[in-house]
């Protein structure tokens, strides 16, 4: 399984540069994180993209869904970085790998791994997960959380 998690609520930028969570959006990170643990979500691998609002994303996840997970900030999960690169990386993975990352980043790599037409953000949950899982040469989409 891969999930793929758009950082939650951030702060803007000309409050705090670096953009750490908003005091809600770590009430709601922590709140989803919980909700993935109760459907069971136990990544084995957490990656960010190395920007505050999304470490601190996956720490929710990392604290509630599985403190022995690997996490790290990698490579390819920039806002405008080509998808591929994930997609390539994912190719020979065999562990559950959640990704947390960001707009427009997230819609386009859902849309490459699903070989979905739309590369539109407006069907990828703001601040939310969706589950993919191997489905053949593409992935398939399980559900999503807002």
């Amino acid at each position: 399984m891969v999930f793929l998690v758009h950082h939650a609520d951030a702060l803007d930028a000309d409050v705090e540069a670096q953009r750490p969570l908003s005091a809600e959006g770590r009430a709601h990170a922590a709140a989803l994180a919980a909700s993935l643990s109760r459907r069971g979500v136990r990544p084995d691998v957490i990656w960010h993209s190395g920007k505050l609002r999304a470490r601190q994303t996956a720490e929710a996840f990392l604290l509630v869904c599985n403190p022995s997970a690997e996490m790290a900030a990698i490579r390819g999960l920039q806002p405008s970085d080509p998808p591929d690169w994930i997609r390539d990386r994912l190719a020979g993975e065999d562990r559950e790998v959640m990704l947390v990352g960001h707009f427009p980043y997230l819609p386009r790599l859902l849309a490459l791994l699903t070989s979905s037409v739309t590369e539109s953000g407006s069907g990828f949950p703001l601040h939310g997960v969706v589950a993919l899982e191997p489905s053949g040469m593409a992935w398939k989409e399980c559900w999503r959380e807002p």
